[in-house]
């Protein structure tokens, strides 16, 4: 009777810690810089514009009601594959599946402050999988060069006071041969950089953007936070307003993710063994 107890007392501590790992753990991350005044854009595009039409009651209630205009390509923003590549997907057209995935963070921060111009070789992708296994496919593969703490400082961003001429720009990005082996050997669903462009600083015919397009893979650009999900185990949700026929789109990117999933996992291994020999006594033993 006493055995019995201690085996029901055990199986109960296993399903609550299961509960544990499927419901109360799970943290959600902003990983979008908020569209403002601040906003950083790619130089040639305008600003972002808020005018307030009404704010204030408005007989018995409380009314507001604003304008805002934005380029596509500013803050934290969605290329469209058509951004760089005739016929390829607008905004419209992007299949919603394709903006949720595994997120892949590839962690490039110290070789991104020893060189502002690094691009993701795919040896980095490889050290990732020697941690973690194989990238899997549809995921969400993000560069974190800590870049995005820059933001928004223009001239930090670009490491340059000369903010409107590309041709004085260093920030880290994807090399185009790393992304064409994302592409080719592990069928991702998107690449993003927390740098204002997935090509780096120093390009002038932008090869990561035209790969991309090719194969209707988008990509994200100015992703923020990026230290405040893990590098595996994340859940990727990207929204962007269905622009008919546009090339891209500001956009809320969030992310989950379990955040004591692998030590919980480690307890119900041991309350499962615990219980596994008090089984085996009883049978062995009487």
């Amino acid at each position: 009777m006493q055995t019995t107890g201690v085996i029901v007392s055990w199986l109960l501590m296993v399903i609550n810690l299961i509960k544990t790992i499927q419901g109360e753990q799970i943290r959600v991350v902003d990983l979008t810089f908020t569209l403002n005044t601040s906003t950083i854009y790619w130089p040639g595009n305008p600003g972002f514009n808020f005018t307030i039409l009404y704010r204030g009651e408005s007989g018995s209630y409380w009314y507001e009601s604003n304008y805002f205009s934005t380029a596509e390509h500013g803050g934290t923003h969605l290329d469209a594959p058509a951004h760089f590549h005739k016929g390829a997907w607008r905004t419209h057209e992007i299949p919603v599946e394709r903006l949720i995935g595994s997120g892949v963070i590839i962690d490039v921060t110290s070789k991104a402050t020893a060189d502002h111009d690094y691009r993701v070789q795919i040896s980095d992708l490889q050290t990732w999988e020697s941690k973690y296994g194989n990238i899997p496919q549809g995921a969400i593969v993000l560069m974190n060069s800590g870049w995005w703490k820059k933001y928004p400082i223009k001239k930090e961003l670009f490491s340059t006071l000369n903010t409107s001429n590309p041709e004085y720009f260093h920030f880290p990005a994807f090399h185009e041969r790393t992304v064409e082996w994302l592409i080719t050997n592990r069928n991702i669903s998107i690449v993003g950089v927390d740098t204002p462009s997935v090509d780096y600083g120093q390009s002038k015919t932008f090869p990561v953007h035209q790969l991309l397009g090719k194969h209707n893979v988008p990509a994200l650009e100015n992703v923020g936070y990026l230290d405040s999900i893990p590098e595996k185990g994340a859940t990727i949700f990207i929204g962007i307003i269905k622009l008919f026929d546009g090339s891209g789109g500001p956009v809320r990117i969030i992310a989950t993710y379990n955040a004591d999933a692998s030590s919980a996992n480690v307890l119900v291994c041991i309350h499962i063994l615990g219980l596994f020999s008090i089984l085996t006594s009883i049978f062995v033993f009487g």
